[in-house]
């Protein structure tokens, strides 16, 4: 069967949803591999010209909102900066002349590669295959057919594919409430408090862009609710719950989220505890490289260290 061209919109800002499933069969991305996949999602788009919008990490499948951003919207020093924080400063932007001396090319060639939604999720989709078969000593694909994308639209459109994302884990029974999945964009958001600014605050309608990023962040999660109440994905408990509140987070419901650290870390506590044990077990972190306590973010003067893998 022949492949269709994929429909891109190169010359403006579009917004795409897009989805891509495992070839393997049931559920083979445990906890820690989802981890792993948002961090490749993350390390991507700060190089390439894109707004993260969603994303949802499943046991099986992925599904990422991302608006692309044409190249004219940056300048030549911006992008050989961006190159500088992907690559480090010691590695020199290449030069590639042609025969008539244009020193231009390495600029163009990049503008095109980090302005272009395939080649996105070819770096994602490759980078997490070669972390997924090294950490299962395996060969041969891992994805099934290529990525599926589809243009949305801005606007009331663009809100309702964000909250179909987020409510994945709930109508997959994962979890009761979205914020309660940590894979996703509304647990991003809540857990970390949208950490190093990964996530676009930008929830499409354009009256919430006249309101500052905690009041948009709130409406959205009565948008989500709302919505998911219709379609009788949340239990009117938790709904008439929130709706009291009136959506807003607190510091001790932003602690709830933070007690995962208890469970999930190797080691936690101050950050001299955590560094000086690391120390006395360090051989058994499955790492090259040092390992640095992390401070969690709503907890005073705890920090953490996650655990490497899974058995």
């Amino acid at each position: 069967m022949p492949r269709f061209a994929r429909m891109v919109n190169p010359d403006q800002k579009t917004v795409y949803h897009v989805m891509s499933r495992t070839a393997l069969d049931g559920f083979p991305f445990k906890d820690v591999e989802k981890d792993e996949f948002v961090k490749i999602i993350k390390r991507f788009s700060q190089i390439y010209f894109t707004d993260i919008i969603g994303f949802s990490i499943m046991r099986n499948h992925a599904h990422i909102l991302i608006r692309m951003v044409p190249d004219k919207y940056f300048s030549d020093d911006e992008i050989k900066e961006r190159y500088t924080r992907f690559y480090g400063a010691d590695v020199v932007f290449p030069v590639v002349d042609d025969l008539n001396g244009d020193e231009n090319k390495g600029i163009l060639y990049y503008r095109q590669k980090w302005s272009s939604l395939s080649k996105f999720m070819q770096e994602v989709k490759q980078t997490f295959s070669r972390y997924y078969n090294k950490r299962y000593h395996r060969r041969g694909t891992l994805w099934g057919e290529r990525f599926k994308s589809v243009i949305v639209e801005d606007g009331n459109t663009l809100i309702n594919c964000l909250a179909y994302i987020d409510l994945n884990p709930v109508r997959a029974g994962i979890v009761e409430k979205p914020e309660d999945y940590r894979w996703n964009s509304i647990g991003y958001h809540v857990q970390t408090e949208n950490k190093d600014g990964f996530l676009s605050l930008d929830f499409g309608l354009k009256e919430f862009n006249v309101m500052d990023s905690k009041e948009r962040f709130r409406r959205y999660r009565r948008f989500l609710y709302e919505k998911a109440a219709k379609g009788n994905q949340i239990q009117e408990k938790a709904l008439n719950k929130e709706r009291k509140r009136e959506f807003k987070l607190s510091k001790i419901n932003r602690f709830t989220h933070r007690t995962r650290y208890f469970t999930d870390s190797g080691i936690i506590g101050t950050k001299e505890f955590v560094s000086q044990n690391y120390q006395r077990f360090k051989h058994i972190f499955q790492s090259k490289n040092e390992k640095i306590p992390k401070r969690i973010i709503g907890l005073v003067d705890v920090y953490s260290l996650k655990r490497l893998s899974e058995t």
